[in-house]
């Protein structure tokens, strides 16, 4: 947003001299574009473009994508390692022997004095899948604590759990192509065009091919809202209830895939009991906020169409229902046999840009491709591959992020590694959060950038590469595993993370002595051999890193098999140029035999039954107040804040509020107001809009000590995934003077 500019700048698009064009995939959200980095005479990148021959973007970028190659020499990056005895000290230049063999001494004095879980790790969605698979063999495989997640916890697990619950397994069953079969589209808590803008473009390109309906359910009208045939302004919190009530409507009116049902699913009796007793569109619209008349036409659209889609993204995530709202939307798909289709399927829209690669092969909430740690087979399997004993690995899986942070308040846990994650700015109820991270008796941060928010309190700083300074893959939404190749070597002293994780490893060869692999691509074929077994999803044996360059990125799985018929088609000669895509296109949906990855081989039909536990507005605190992305940031800003072309459009927080609710408090538009919770307070600008209900306020959620100070962390039961959503809070007025000297003051880095 641009607040009080009169004047534009006219556009000038200068000339840049490049000599060579290399592949990369974006780094940014999930969508996965092919993107190629300009390289002039001096080596230096200068420009950045979207790969004409890639299917997924068809040569386009979002704004954050076309300014990507400013990363490299971005301002407050990390230049050496550095060291300080107490987090109140200053920081000395170290060299990375000395902080590595810091690190591994207090990790081991920590593990030793307390036990081996007292010491946890938390990466990211952000690394490389080969970094991830390195990282989780350190972890699981040498270092032995069980308290190791990532912080796709605050994004993903809710998709995750709901996958699972459902289907027996991770892993999105459909793909973009999808919106060009579909015969109605239900959007859930995703704004398309802010957060995923090429997804969206692939939506618009295809309903201006052949128009469908297009359902979206937010409490906000959003970007994605305006554009819909029917919006749904949903009471925060309430999705499970109008699915439910949905379901009723398709099971009284005789709308079920009933052939479907009795061949692929289990668990109909109870849902049909479930949904006929107690979710009566009648009773369901004084939850919800959707009358009755709109859940039955709604309902009546989406079983009718030839097939349907639904799409998600953190309005349902992000919630203490959100793994039931997953499993719900599965239960929806299910009952109308749209799983496994063209145009059919439940389709999380992933948030970061490989967060599926650490579902995948980080070993976060299990071990590597899809094994858990709850199977002695699974253990068995992994540990003789590793070359340890089985006994080494825990019979479970430890706590999830959210759960690490109160055992650090609680004691229980001392030391804590962060790789790529910032939660002083990311997670909820950031009071605790710092009050956490001051009890801690050793933190290490490794991040691409020291001037991070959470570098404040640790011991260690271990500055990483970015992005194209390694190689390596990413996984976007849709199952397509894509390359970055090496384009420019590490900043200064910054090392690439598998480079990290190597030399740490051989710091815990007392404990056991693993084979590390000795680069990315060594670390890739060590995941395709392991991905291999029958009746595995998720199999990328058939991949190796050329071909995924020559096809602009594959869909798992794509067995050796399919790789062997794909050769014997196009013949094994891989020619690799910027002009000619090469088919290998491997399984763009799962479970089109029906057959899912339960012991039964059917689909579970969950039973979600509502319990109101969300923090609702009352009399002290009358607003919902709700948080999401703009298109020009991304996550907690230490990227996008760098760059200037993007910061210049969204330089600071802003607080989006009704105008007939600022008229009662006599609150003008673009003036500072304070916002109180029941956690704390925060200070923004307010944008009046009638894209927000009278009870209710949006803020964007990429500001340090902002919305965050006010979130509540009450997590999900299944994926302990945090709340954002659904908070209540108050507006105040503010000296508007001192609120503009702190809002400056915040947003400098």
């Amino acid at each position: 947003m641009i607040f009080g500019r009169k004047q534009r700048k006219p556009i000038s698009i200068p000339a840049k001299p490049v000599k060579e064009w290399k592949y990369a995939t974006c780094n940014y959200c999930s969508t996965g574009c092919s993107i190629e980095l300009g390289v002039n005479e001096e080596g230096k990148v200068i420009t950045s473009r979207g790969h004409a021959g890639a299917d997924v973007n068809r040569g386009k970028l979002c704004i954050k994508g076309l300014l990507e190659h400013d990363l490299f020499n971005s301002p407050g990056r990390g230049t050496v390692p550095l060291m300080r005895e107490k987090a109140h000290l200053p920081f000395a230049a170290t060299n990375w022997d000395a902080a590595l063999d810091k690190t591994a001494e207090k990790i081991k004095e920590i593990q030793t004095k307390y036990g081996r879980d007292s010491f946890a790790i938390v990466s990211t969605g952000q690394l490389l899948t080969e970094e991830f698979y390195a990282l989780g063999k350190l972890v699981r495989g040498q270092i032995g604590t069980n308290n190791y997640d990532g912080n796709t916890t605050l994004c993903m697990a809710s998709a995750v759990s709901g996958y699972k619950r459902s289907f027996g397994s991770d892993g999105p069953p459909g793909c973009y192509e999808d919106f060009e079969h579909t015969g109605c589209l239900m959007a859930f808590g995703s704004n398309l065009p802010e957060q995923h803008p090429i997804i969206y473009w692939r939506l618009k390109e295809a309903r201006e091919k052949r128009h469908f309906p297009l359902i979206v359910v937010d409490p906000r009208v959003t970007m994605l809202a305006q554009f819909a045939d029917i919006h749904l302004p949903i009471t925060p919190g309430t999705d499970t209830v109008l699915i439910n009530a949905m379901m009723h409507v398709i099971f009284k009116e005789g709308l079920a895939d009933e052939d479907y049902i009795a061949k692929h699913t289990q668990g109909i009796e109870d849902l049909r009991e479930l949904v006929q007793s107690k979710y009566d569109p009648k009773q369901a619209q004084h939850i919800c906020g959707i009358d009755e008349d709109r859940i039955r036409h709604v309902a009546r659209v989406y079983a009718n169409a030839n097939s349907a889609m639904s799409i998600w993204t953190m309005g349902i995530n992000q919630s203490t229902h959100g793994s039931d709202g997953v499993a719900n939307i599965n239960n929806l798909n299910l009952i109308t046999g749209n799983i496994g289709k063209l145009g059919g399927t439940s389709l999380s829209i992933t948030g970061q840009c490989n967060a599926m690669g650490t579902r995948e092969w980080s070993s976060c909430s299990g071990l590597p491709g899809y094994r858990y740690l709850e199977k002695a087979q699974d253990r068995k399997h992994i540990a003789d591959f590793w070359g340890i004993d089985e006994a080494f690995f825990p019979a479970k899986r430890g706590l999830a992020q959210t759960d690490i942070f109160p055992a650090i308040e609680s004691g229980q846990i001392k030391g804590l590694w962060l790789v790529a994650t910032n939660p002083m700015t990311s997670m909820p109820n950031q009071p605790r959060i710092r009050k956490a991270m001051e009890k801690l008796e050793f933190l290490v941060v490794q991040d691409i950038y020291e001037d991070v928010e959470t570098n404040k309190y640790s011991h260690v700083f271990l500055p990483a590469a970015v992005w194209a300074e390694k190689e390596g893959c990413h996984t976007n939404t849709e199952r397509r595993v894509n390359l970055t190749r090496n384009v420019l070597p590490a900043y200064k002293d910054s090392k690439p993370d598998f480079w990290i994780f190597k030399e740490m490893s051989k710091r815990f060869e007392d404990r056991n002595k693993v084979d590390f692999p000795e680069n990315a691509e060594a670390a890739f074929n060590e995941m395709r051999e392991l991905s291999k077994g029958a009746g595995r999803t998720l199999d990328i044996s058939g991949m190796t890193w050329d071909k995924i360059e020559a096809a602009r990125g594959i869909q798992w799985p794509y067995t050796e098999a399919e790789a062997a018929a794909d050769e014997a088609r196009l013949g094994t000669v891989i020619a690799i140029d910027n002009k000619t895509r090469v088919e290998f296109k491997g399984n763009q949906r799962l479970y089109t035999d029906g057959v899912f990855q339960t012991p039964s081989g059917r689909a579970n039909l969950i039973c979600v039954d509502f319990v109101n536990n969300n923090e609702c507005p009352d009399d002290d605190y009358p607003f919902w107040l709700n948080s999401g992305r703009v298109v020009e940031h991304f996550h907690t800003r230490t990227r996008t804040g760098k760059i200037g072309n993007l910061n210049k459009f969204s330089p600071t927080p802003y607080m989006e509020m009704n105008p007939d609710a600022a008229a009662e408090l006599g609150i003008e538009h673009q003036s500072y107001v304070r916002l109180v919770s029941r956690r704390g307070d925060a200070v923004v600008m307010v944008q009046l809009t009638h894209r927000v209900g009278r009870d209710m306020l949006f803020i964007p959620f990429h500001f340090h000590d902002c919305v965050n100070r006010l979130t509540l962390g009450l997590l999900d039961p299944y994926s302990r995934q945090p709340a954002f959503k659904q908070n209540a809070v108050r507006v105040e007025k503010v000296d508007q003077k001192e609120a503009g000297r702190l809002n400056l003051e915040r947003r400098t880095f």
